[in-house]
């Protein structure tokens, strides 16, 4: 018996993802007067998206998944959902990263940030919506520096409290997808000493606000990753934020894949891009963030 039970929690840690150590709330700017959401923050299973989602973020939060002390290397990572700023893809471009992260000595930060107030499924609502930017803007444009500010307030915070997690302050990345992405290029281009990323990973994002922004002076070190078939066009923006990098002389790496498509995140689709997280991995290596 006791054997047998030795044997169900090892299997047991084996199949779990990372456990969620500590939620906190984020202080970050005040919601304007004139935003306001009618319906509760919700999370369910999107058919549309074939993933779990969480929408009608009011408030902004992290969730800390902390690596076993005996392999953790003193890197963090904020990681931030896609979901057209109407929806975060909570599981495949959220916890499953911080999963991989975890067994990879990484502190993972997952932000839920602000995103734009709708019905039941803001899914659905985005679906209908993204086919006119003007419709889209409308329902969006308020709330995305809202969100860029929760990202800059997440790479805060975990700085001012990396003691207390055993994270090294120079060491403080962010990644984001699709319009987490934007999230991540907001921080890039407009960050103070305490919420500077000293790294950052678009993936299939439009990084850019502006394409006559030049890159700042402190930038830091990009991973870029997207796919040649992105529905939404993001493999040019990716091209071009390796090229403006690359000619200021700050650090960039691109992995364009032919095949992936859109929103794939942590998810496994027998595509080239299944192999961008191990790639990223190699990456971190040879900047050192998997060392002790």
């Amino acid at each position: 018996m006791k054997n047998l039970t030795s044997f169900i929690l090892l299997l047991l840690g084996f199949l779990c993802p990372a456990f969620s150590q500590k939620t906190i709330n984020l202080q970050s700017i005040p919601t304007p007067a004139g935003i306001e959401w009618k319906t509760p923050e919700r999370q369910y299973h999107s058919q549309i998206w074939n993933t779990e989602v969480v929408t009608n973020v009011s408030a902004p939060t992290l969730t800390a998944y902390l690596p076993d002390p005996a392999i953790a290397n003193g890197t963090a990572l904020v990681i931030v959902p896609g979901g057209g700023f109407m929806a975060l893809s909570i599981n495949s471009e959220g916890n499953m990263v911080a999963d991989w992260c975890v067994k990879n000595g990484i502190a993972a930060f997952v932000l839920k940030y602000r995103v734009a107030p709708t019905g039941e499924d803001g899914v659905a609502e985005f679906s209908q919506a993204v086919g006119d930017r003007d419709v889209f803007m409308k329902k969006v444009g308020a709330v995305i520096p809202l969100a860029v500010a929760d990202g800059r307030a997440a790479v805060e915070y975990v700085r001012s409290n990396a003691a207390e997690y055993g994270i090294k302050p120079d060491r403080i990345g962010i990644m984001g997808f699709s319009a987490g992405g934007g999230v991540v290029g907001g921080v890039v281009y407009d960050h103070t000493p305490a919420s500077r990323p000293d790294f950052a990973v678009p993936v299939y994002s439009a990084l850019q606000r502006d394409d006559t922004q030049p890159v700042p002076d402190d930038a830091m070190p990009l991973f870029v990753v997207c796919s040649a078939d992105d529905m939404f066009g993001f493999q040019n923006q990716s091209a071009d934020i390796f090229k403006k990098w690359n000619a200021a002389g700050k650090p960039v790496e691109l992995h364009l894949y032919e095949k992936g498509g859109h929103g794939y995140g942590a998810k496994k689709q027998g595509n080239p891009s299944d192999k961008w997280m191990d790639a990223f991995g190699e990456w971190l290596g040879s900047h050192g963030w998997l060392k002790k």
